[in-house]
């Protein structure tokens, strides 16, 4: 029997910093909710947006893969390993954080916000060597398609994790129909709707609402409108 939670957009966590207004769709910083922890090995899936000019100073990590995804705008990303990049819509960055590292996020632009998902997952390998990549993508071919953007294997499509994890984003023209299959009878998938509405299962999903359901092969997918999704498919257990 397939299980699900239903995280409504409005229901997130909120800091508005002035110049960052984030929303957390699982405990983070001040915002603490015992029943939002993390889904599976998701830890972290905060909705931010920068204010020109502005950014996350020099902070560390450890022990976590940290992906970026850019919705709008430039991010000027800077770290301890020597890596400077920017960002933008298209891109994926990955940072596995392992041993230690430390690092910059700025809003490249004085003039415009940037918009971008950050998440964390609980990597099932402690203390690997530090990582940084990036890739550019062709936002055309996830039209009415589910294009990989991450995977565990590094000659996959997308970028890769130090974790039995795939994230697919999809951009689906209104009534289009689609079935995903899980990529592990151990995973749960995470679909998180940033534009639009969709049907799953008979359930409603709008605009930066999340549904998480385990214990299930795969899920029918409606758009109910034009729509953009993304799907992050992870283990549900946290075991190393």
């Amino acid at each position: 029997m397939s299980k699900s939670i239903l995280h409504k957009a409005d229901t997130r966590g909120h800091a508005n910093h002035g110049w960052l207004d984030s929303k957390h769709t699982f405990s983070f910083a001040n915002y603490y909710n015992p029943e939002r922890m993390h889904f599976g090995v998701l830890r972290v899936l905060n909705d931010d947006q920068v204010a020109p000019g502005m950014g996350f100073g020099t902070h560390p990590h450890e022990n976590m893969e940290i992906i970026s995804i850019p919705l709008e705008g430039d991010l000027e990303h800077k770290d301890s390993m020597g890596n400077i990049a920017v960002i933008r819509h298209g891109d994926i960055q990955v940072l596995s954080a392992g041993t230690g590292i430390t690092h910059s996020e700025y809003n490249k632009n004085k003039d415009k916000e940037v918009k971008f998902l950050q998440i964390w997952i609980f990597p099932n390998k402690q203390n690997v060597t530090p990582r940084y990549s990036q890739i550019s993508l062709k936002i055309e071919d996830r039209h009415n398609n589910f294009q990989q953007i991450i995977s565990p294997n590094s000659d996959d499509d997308g970028a890769w994790i130090n974790q039995n994890a795939w994230f697919s984003m999809g951009n689906f023209d209104s009534e289009f129909e689609t079935t995903y299959n899980l990529k592990s009878s151990q995973n749960g998938v995470y679909i998180f709707v940033l534009e639009g509405e969709i049907e799953v299962n008979g359930q409603i999903l709008s605009k930066r609402d999340g549904l998480g359901i385990w214990d299930i092969e795969n899920f029918n997918m409606k758009a109910l409108s034009n729509c953009d999704v993304l799907l992050m498919d992870v283990p549900m257990d946290l075991a190393y």
